[in-house]
């Protein structure tokens, strides 16, 4: 019966504009909450019979939420360096505890502080993962969120980190005397033939001691230098005399570093064995590149040391966190060194509106979102990342305020077909009086 059938058409439209004004409540109650994506509702028909007649049946309507997922929200300044937001597509990769085998979710809510045992953490408790640097600052991406641990910078705290870079930069004067006799490697090393400039630096190995370099320069003709690096005391390392590297520089003309016509074991990784058992990295001597004037250069004023920078040593208090735009997670020390220590990934999908909702602002992957591509952000597609900013909401108040007058009218409407089909009925019982 039509009547019915209308009835039923009534019912729904309650159940959708409920479904549709519960949309907009959780949009305006988490109008404020970072990061968080809006709902929007779209009605789709109900039919009962699609063929037109002389009486006609129908069917209803039924709401159909879409998540506003892949919609950014306003970004926002934070005077907290840990707050995090993501400049374009992806998410963050999360997990709901420390542990690997906890559950992975991925969020835009960045508002990440560090908790009692210094794990970075959002407001809904989620643990920030990411790629942990070597030595060297590399990282191995396989694709596998496996490989991802949580970001926790508090364990460095009093640890150790070995020297891996000598860099310098100084004159050596071109006008100086030339050395006259007879050189042999390992002479500046001995002392039995005195450079004619040299600079000590301290190095450091794994366990955090201290050992001093002697970087030695003896002119031995124009527009070329003797170099021997080597340990003082000899007796710090295994090598002989304590030399660790020697070779020829070469200049030129215009005063700037040869490179080409210089010795390789210059601009080579040196790897130390010290005697007192700790170990070591790799140390490469940052002396200048071919022809420029960034490193060593040769004129006429008096040799001299213009700046040196040497990594490692033992790490304090951490003072800072520090991420670049390009998701590198670096800790402040109290005495100004820096040290990179995690690489952020960022999370893409295919179809990130098809991601299922967590709690706690979060999602998970589904079959309409398809599986997560993990790379470093601003590649292939992934946004960047703005360290002390976070994203707001992408709610539009306004637009809500009048969703809710819309859903309101359209519930009344379909309370009236119920109570005017009702009326409709009583006529149709009173027919028997």
């Amino acid at each position: 019966m039509s009547l019915y059938s209308a009835l039923y058409a009534g019912v729904s439209g309650l159940g959708a504009q409920s479904s549709a004004m519960a949309t907009v409540a959780d949009n305006i109650t988490n109008i404020n909450t970072v990061g968080y994506k809006g709902v929007a509702t779209e009605f789709s028909t109900l039919v009962t019979d699609g063929r037109m007649k002389s009486s006609y049946s129908a069917g209803g309507v039924a709401a159909a939420p879409q998540a506003l997922i892949s919609k950014q929200g306003l970004l926002q300044a934070s005077a907290n360096q840990t707050d995090l937001a993501i400049d374009g597509a992806g998410f963050f990769v999360v997990r709901s505890g420390e542990d690997p085998g906890s559950d992975v979710a991925f969020t835009r809510a960045g508002a990440f502080k560090p908790d009692l045992q210094g794990f970075l953490r959002n407001t809904s408790g989620y643990y920030l993962q990411g790629w942990r640097l070597d030595a060297q600052g590399k990282y191995t991406d396989t694709g596998n969120l496996g490989a991802l641990e949580p970001v926790r910078l508090s364990e460095l705290t009093g640890s150790a980190t070995p020297t891996t870079k000598i860099q310098m930069r100084a004159n050596l004067q071109s006008d100086a005397t030339a050395f006259s006799g007879t050189y042999a490697a390992g002479d500046m090393a001995s002392g039995t033939t005195p450079p004619t400039f040299s600079r000590t630096l301290d190095v450091y190995d794994a366990q955090g001691g201290a050992h001093r370099v002697t970087v030695g320069f003896l002119k031995t003709g124009a527009n070329s230098w003797q170099t021997e690096a080597y340990a003082v005391s000899a007796s710090d390392v295994s090598a002989t005399g304590g030399l660790l590297v020697n070779g020829t520089l070469a200049f030129n003309p215009d005063g700037s570093l040869n490179v080409t016509g210089s010795s390789p074991a210059l601009f080579a990784p040196i790897t130390p064995s010290w005697t007192n058992g700790a170990g070591a990295q790799p140390i490469s001597l940052a002396l200048g590149s071919n022809g420029g004037l960034d490193g060593l250069t040769q004129f006429g004023g008096t040799s001299a040391l213009i700046s040196s920078s040497v990594d490692g040593g033992l790490l304090g208090n951490i003072a800072s966190i520090e991420v670049s735009d390009k998701g590198v997670v670096s800790a402040i020390f109290e005495d100004g060194t820096a040290r990179a220590v995690y690489q952020l990934p960022v999370a893409t999908f295919q179809n990130p509106d098809g991601l299922t909702r967590l709690t706690g602002n979060a999602y998970s992957v589904s079959g309409l979102s398809g599986s997560a591509a993990i790379n470093q952000p601003g590649a292939l597609g992934s946004g960047s990342i703005s360290s002390s900013t976070l994203e707001a909401s992408n709610v539009d108040l306004a637009q809500e305020f009048t969703n809710m007058i819309r859903f309101q009218r359209a519930y009344s409407a379909s309370s009236k077909i119920i109570t005017t089909v009702d009326d409709m009925l009583q006529e149709l019982s009173n027919l028997k009086r």
